[in-house]
């Protein structure tokens, strides 16, 4: 029987982790802003497969060039490539089509559940014994995104019309979250690079296929050079890096400290606005950013047993 391992947290040890993490926020947070603006070029689908085709050739050259292979137990492709169409096929489709669905409010309290998801798929599948405080700190965490969309200036309005964005937004949470907790113990035992690498490039020729049509119908021609340093922009840092990021993280600090953190972008994106176009956070939103940053501490401090657990088929 398999026992769990106790994961001391927090440690000076994953001060690299958590800076790391917090870069990846930033990282994030402006890649909604970049994404929107090449989107005035390019189509959605077109977009996808392009940032993905060449999101996943710079992670196999930066296997190159640090002279990593990718010595994966073939028992275990099954599984990677099952992890690569979820993660990165059936998420990016989901994500582009329920965001056209719906509200940019409705989209972003449905994204808020990814660590919910997160942390119930962990204990589900016994990747982490999470204690009730945890569990306490991403309710807490959640409820403050809830606050911040609210208190914006974003529409939120859930009816019929938005219902079916809605739910397709919710099915991408559970989508990445899934990709999450079932890509940890194969990054655990081969490294975040090879692992992200290898399901990057999975996902992104069935993206890629997916997105020919697109290729076919796009004005390449109309593409601002502006919008290709978008594209450029959104491939390196929030594909490639971010997800080299996310990947470390989970391998270092476990699923749900790695999830919950990415409740920080609106409060990022908040700041930004705040600093650069003079908008002022209403109050409603400033309390939600303290629940989120409440609640982001309570699940750094909480105790969480992580089980070593081994990749499927093994």
């Amino acid at each position: 029987m398999r026992q769990p391992s106790q994961l001391r947290e927090p440690s000076p040890s994953h001060g690299v982790t958590y800076l790391a993490l917090v870069l990846l926020i930033f990282i994030w947070a402006a890649n909604f802003s970049v994404v929107k603006f090449a989107l005035h070029d390019m189509a959605p689908l077109a977009f996808n497969g392009l940032r993905f085709a060449l999101a996943s050739s710079l992670l196999w050259l930066s296997l190159k060039v640090t002279g990593r292979t990718v010595a994966i137990d073939r028992r275990y492709w099954p599984a990677l490539i099952g992890l690569g169409l979820l993660g990165n096929t059936v998420y990016q489709v989901l994500f582009i089509y329920g965001i056209d669905w719906t509200l940019a409010g409705n989209a972003s309290l449905m994204l808020a559940t990814t660590p919910i998801f997160t942390t119930l798929l962990s204990a589900l599948f016994r990747q982490e014994r999470i204690a009730c405080i945890a569990w306490i700190g991403v309710s807490l965490s959640c409820a403050g995104i809830v606050l911040v969309v609210w208190g914006g200036t974003q529409a939120i309005s859930f009816s019929a019309d938005t219902v079916r964005g809605d739910l397709t937004v919710l099915a991408a949470a559970a989508c990445w979250s899934s990709y999450t907790v079932g890509s940890a113990p194969l990054v655990r035992r081969y490294g975040a690079l090879p692992v992200t690498a290898v399901t990057m490039w999975i996902g992104s020729l069935a993206l890629f296929a997916i997105s020919i049509p697109a290729f076919l119908t796009q004005n390449w021609s109309a593409v601002r050079a502006v919008s290709w340093l978008a594209l450029l922009y959104s491939a390196a840092f929030a594909i490639a890096l971010a997800y080299l990021i996310w990947y470390y993280s989970v391998r270092q600090i476990g699923n749900t400290r790695t999830a919950v953190y990415s409740n920080f972008i609106p409060v990022v994106a908040l700041v930004i606005a705040w600093l650069t176009l003079g908008e002022r956070p209403t109050w409603l939103q400033l309390v939600g950013a303290a629940a989120i940053v409440g609640g982001t501490i309570l699940v750094r401090l909480a105790r969480i047993e992580r089980a070593l657990v081994r990749p499927p088929a093994e």
